[in-house]
């Protein structure tokens, strides 16, 4: 199980493991905000309650943030984890199927691997699809592709507990941790 942490402006920072945030409060470098009631650390004389989100007592300057590449996790992730041609979700995929990056524009036809020229796609749509533009093998995308939002996409591709999301929702707005996402413990 992991600890959320937060600056000391209470902006979410990063994931880190409950013993690392353990240490933190122990070293006085952090206060746990929210625990679990259930789970504890021990020791042969003390008891500590175990953090699901802890927040720095200093604050820490976050570097400026940096473009994100088009990897398959995020790409999935702001695609919503289904085919933007059959929009079939990934649970919905048959035994040989799977998820793809599929190039709007090919990239023999002059496309790029950019956030606005790639979608997601299951194979049997990639596969249709070929070398062709969609309208040509008679498909047709659910969305554009665009870049995603930096915080959207950092904390789609996390687990965090509803508690957690909470508090990421407090800071950068409800639409920060999809709703389905933030329901997985």
């Amino acid at each position: 199980m992991s600890c959320l942490a937060l600056n000391a402006s209470f902006e979410p920072l990063m994931i880190v493991p409950s013993r690392r945030a353990i240490r933190l409060v122990l070293d006085r470098k952090a206060e746990i905000l929210e625990e679990d009631a259930h789970r504890a650390f021990r020791s042969v004389r003390s008891h500590y309650p175990f953090p699901l989100v802890i927040r720095l007592t200093r604050y820490v300057q976050v570097p400026r943030r940096f473009r994100r590449q088009v990897t398959n996790t995020f790409l999935f992730a702001r695609d919503g984890y289904a085919c933007q041609y059959c929009r079939r979700h990934k649970r919905e995929l048959r035994i040989r199927e799977f998820l793809t990056r599929d190039h709007v524009l090919p990239i023999s036809r002059g496309g790029g691997n950019s956030w606005d020229n790639v979608v997601t796609a299951c194979s049997t749509c990639n596969h249709r699809k070929g070398n062709r533009l969609p309208a040509e093998a008679g498909l047709r995308l659910l969305s554009r592709p665009m870049e995603p939002n930096h915080v959207q996409l950092v904390w789609a591709v996390r687990r965090v507990t509803p508690v957690q999301a909470k508090y990421i929702r407090m800071f950068f707005g409800d639409d920060a941790v999809p709703l389905a996402l933030a329901d997985v413990e």
